[in-house]
């Protein structure tokens, strides 16, 4: 029997579901529309539905290039993250010391460090360097990922006893055999959370590869999106057919990989 305090709950819980769905709504509906019909009615559904903008907007993005830029750094700069962040991580937890935990809080504290207050030296520096470049975008990626991922898995490290690395040890592995055999494996959900979280924010990110990238074809999917919105007119037909091509993917990648996210975050921030 439904317990009658739980209905408001209940209520709220649908309005809010409705209110996070309402931006999706609207970007597959009007993707399906004529530029002339969401000027006209941006709520209602199409009076006719067109596929048109996405055949257009396939083109216009050259998406199978884009797309490949895209992937490609995105699953290089996620790799790189989880596999140097979780090392930090083995290393801050293990090693209990006043200048381990002064490092782990230097790393916590980054994350209340907006990118604007840094953008216009880290780009500079950068620029001196030559590394304006997919390479240097995803080394910025590292410094930018790493510190919540650092704080995930250290939290994670945290529930795992020392005893196994002590074991281990003894029966003659060393420490790297230590981590990547037998404390890595155990980290999955938090690896998962970890590179679900960092895909979503490097796949969707406009400003950082907008100031670093400036070479021609290298373009990521939110870069070449830009080109929709002209200074004397906007495509939104395009722009909308454009945007859910770009997320499905993450959003394939999220649904698969909801409960071993769900399962990472308790692990890494209770724990």
């Amino acid at each position: 029997m439904r317990k009658p305090y739980l209905i408001p709950l209940e209520v709220l819980g649908i309005f809010l579901a409705l209110l996070w769905l309402a931006p999706f709504y609207l970007m597959i509906v009007n993707s399906l529309k004529t530029k002339r019909e969401i000027f006209e009615d941006t709520l209602s559904p199409p009076s006719k539905v067109t596929f048109d903008n996405y055949v257009q907007a396939f083109m216009e993005l050259d998406f199978l290039k884009t797309f490949a830029n895209s992937v490609f750094i995105t699953v290089v700069s996620v790799v790189i993250i989880i596999l140097f962040s979780s090392m930090a991580a083995y290393a801050l937890s293990r090693v209990k010391s006043k200048f381990s935990t002064f490092i782990f809080f230097v790393f916590v504290a980054a994350m209340l460090i907006p990118f604007q207050s840094v953008m216009i030296p880290l780009i500079t520096i950068f620029g001196k360097f030559d590394m304006l470049n997919r390479g240097g975008l995803i080394f910025m990626y590292l410094g930018f990922g790493a510190s919540l991922s650092i704080f995930l898995y250290h939290g994670a490290l945290n529930s795992i006893p020392k005893t196994l690395d002590e074991a281990a040890i003894i029966d003659g592995a060393n420490k790297f055999q230590v981590f990547w055999y037998i404390i890595f494996p155990m980290l999955k959900p938090i690896t998962v959370t970890v590179a679900i979280l960092n895909t979503i924010w490097i796949w969707n990110d406009y400003l950082l590869p907008s100031l670093v990238i400036n070479q021609q074809g290298m373009e990521t999917i939110p870069l070449k999106m830009f080109f929709f919105f002209g200074e004397y007119t906007k495509q939104w037909h395009l722009a909308l057919a454009g945007l859910t091509l770009a997320i499905i993917p993450v959003i394939v990648l999220y649904f698969f990989a909801q409960r071993e996210i769900i399962k990472g975050v308790s692990d890494g921030a209770v724990k």
